[in-house]
């Protein structure tokens, strides 16, 4: 049935959704992501190939993806909640199966024309299922074990099958992520304790199943000069960049690390050392600045939400894209042992951009329908 003379009411429901995404939040990912470009532009000494032109093109796709999230209704989003949780878990059983290996690590699915990292999958659907099972309980329901064991598993699970590949990174993230979810769902202070003794006293166990890469980067952290030239070598050349860079850098294209190649992996992990050596503590601070607005946007996105699964969901990609700025700046500057995180929408990576941007496009959900009050 039309609505007026000129069009249908879907159209203008259409119309009214798209009015309704927070232009301001789009603006600054198109920066942050602008400001990825350029520094993949000057990684290989101002050249589009092979980085920069790949991550325009993959953001581009990334926000076509952001905005079709965006405009679907926040109750179908709970509806696939589960399904989509047990399409990543399947996804990272087959890693173990069919899973290619690259650089020491079992990490991805060849699907011909591009590679999959189910483990980038599995953090979209582990907030969405997370914040599926605990929306609109009270902290005793949430507490109950018929709830809180069920929540556990959802997180137990595809952390080990991670790290198990090996990816301690996004297994880090994936903890944080669920354990972030559980916390604002009202998780006892007893049991967060309990947790973290726990945790504390399976470090020797942990030690023990460690790789000896990983060792190696536990032991340089603890001490970096005890292996300048082999597992300490990434975190030194860091340290050099960031701190020649100084105040106000020394200018674009002009980053030694990158120009005279000692820094690897400076296109990915380290991508926030050229970004210091080039534009100094000024370029570094306003690049956190926007990263700060981006996170504000979000948490009062969260807060405006009528919906419990609203409220989770925005907060579980907030605090996720948190973790993820925590992470890697906290590696590149020594406070962290490496571990193989990217800065969001600046490092070059594929599955990594799809899954902050698809997670965004969740958060705009949440905003476009916020006055949306769902229901268990």
């Amino acid at each position: 049935m039309m609505s007026d003379g000129f069009g249908g009411g879907r159209e203008s429901r259409l119309f009214g959704k798209i009015g309704e995404i927070h232009w301001g939040l789009v603006t600054i990912l198109v920066v942050v992501a602008c400001a990825g470009i350029a520094m993949l532009y000057s990684v290989v000494g101002g050249s589009w190939e092979p980085y920069a032109s790949a991550h325009t093109m993959r953001f581009a796709v990334g926000l076509a993806i952001l905005l079709l999230v965006a405009m679907i209704d926040l109750r179908l989003w709970k509806t696939l909640a589960y399904p989509a949780y047990g399409i990543a878990l399947a996804l990272l059983l087959a890693v173990e199966v069919i899973g290619v290996t690259g650089k020491g690590a079992t990490r991805w699915i060849d699907l011909g024309p591009f590679s999959l990292q189910p483990s980038e999958v599995m953090k979209i659907a582990l907030i969405l299922a997370l914040a599926r099972l605990l929306m609109g309980r009270s902290k005793a329901e949430v507490n109950h074990p018929f709830v809180l064991l069920p929540a556990l598993a959802m997180i137990v699970v595809p952390v080990t099958l991670v790290a198990h590949q090996p990816d301690l990174g996004t297994a880090l993230l994936l903890l944080a992520g669920g354990g972030t979810i559980l916390f604002l769902a009202g998780i006892s202070w007893w049991y967060l304790g309990a947790a973290l003794a726990a945790a504390i006293c399976a470090v020797p166990v942990a030690w023990r199943v460690l790789k000896d890469y990983q060792k190696d980067r536990v032991l340089t952290f603890l001490n970096p000069d005890r292996d300048p030239m082999g597992a300490g070598y990434h975190t030194l050349q860091s340290k050099i960049g960031l701190g020649s860079g100084g105040l106000v850098g020394k200018g674009y294209l002009n980053s030694s690390q990158a120009r005279l190649d000692f820094l690897p992996e400076k296109q990915t992990d380290f991508i926030y050392t050229i970004l210091g050596e080039e534009f100094g503590f000024l370029g570094t601070f306003t690049l956190l600045c926007l990263y700060a607005i981006i996170l504000s946007y979000g948490v009062s996105i969260a807060f405006s939400s009528r919906s419990s699964f609203g409220r989770l969901v925005a907060m579980g990609v907030c605090m996720t894209f948190l973790f993820y700025v925590v992470i890697n700046t906290a590696m590149v500057v020594g406070l962290i042992p490496v571990v193989g995180v990217p800065l969001p929408l600046v490092s070059y990576g594929g599955t990594a951009i799809m899954t902050i941007m698809f997670g965004m496009g969740l958060l705009m959900s949440v905003h476009v329908h916020r006055a949306i009050d769902i229901g268990r």
